[in-house]
């Protein structure tokens, strides 16, 4: 019995780590066709090349979501290396948190163009292809600090409230042969932490990560249970948490 997610061409953006790398080894895995998206090109040509060796498809395409030309030639080498673009896992995201006090204006900027910027880029290029083929799929990686808002998340929870409105909005748009997906991960092991500019507040984030955090194929296996529904079947909201997460 095949699956519902073999033969599916699947383009991943923040494809060279965490979330995104697992996702993208997780469909593979399952006979999806990956599309890898990520500004760091040795780490995403070493998953393409890791993906393709064991028997799988895969291609890497350098992106920097906060382009919109990257984004429209993610999507064209999806289409043009396997055909046609079936989903958009748009993954990418940077968390620079801090309190609002802290005035790093430039570190707000930079969640705007990434977490939410990024995600319009990709419906902006993906959109026009889904409705020419009558079919096709968004997952939007979002966050629980989207829904329980606590002190110096509140730009970065803003931004992925912002693209939970946009998902919601997008879907009631979509139509019947559309699908649309959000994820919502709670703590995870991945290199989040690492965008965080203000040190206690990384040290706060990295110490909750070290405790609790989950692996991420853990929502890689979220994404794929989306993904691999019948047409007309659209999971809209996953959230996946940690069980000691309060």
């Amino acid at each position: 019995m095949t699956s519902g997610i073999e033969g599916k061409v699947v383009a991943i953006t923040g494809a060279s780590s965490g979330i995104g790398e697992a996702t993208a080894l997780l469909l593979a895995e399952r006979g999806a066709k990956v599309v890898l998206a990520a500004r760091r090109s040795d780490r995403i040509e070493a998953l393409a090349a890791r993906i393709t060796g064991a028997g799988g498809a895969a291609v890497a395409v350098v992106t920097d979501v906060k382009r919109r030309a990257d984004l429209s030639r993610l999507v064209a080498t999806a289409r043009e290396r396997y055909g046609k673009l079936d989903v958009l896992v748009s993954n990418a995201g940077i968390s620079p948190i801090s309190a609002l006090d802290d005035l790093r204006v430039e570190d707000w900027e930079a969640m705007v163009d990434v977490n939410v910027k990024g995600v319009l880029y990709g419906i902006a290029e993906a959109l026009p292809v889904f409705r020419e083929q009558g079919s096709g799929h968004f997952v939007h990686t979002l966050s629980t600090a989207g829904l329980r808002i606590v002190p110096t998340m509140s730009v970065y929870a803003g931004t992925k409230n912002a693209v939970r409105a946009i998902s919601e909005g997008l879907r009631q748009e979509a139509g019947e042969s559309l699908r649309v997906t959000t994820v919502s991960p709670g703590y995870t092991r991945t290199g989040l932490a690492d965008s965080i500019t203000d040190p206690d507040a990384r040290s706060a984030i990295q110490d909750g990560m070290d405790k609790i955090a989950m692996p991420p194929d853990a929502i890689a296996r979220a994404i794929a249970f989306a993904i691999e529904q019948p047409a007309g079947v659209d999971v809209g909201e996953i959230v996946v948490r940690p069980t000691a997460q309060s």
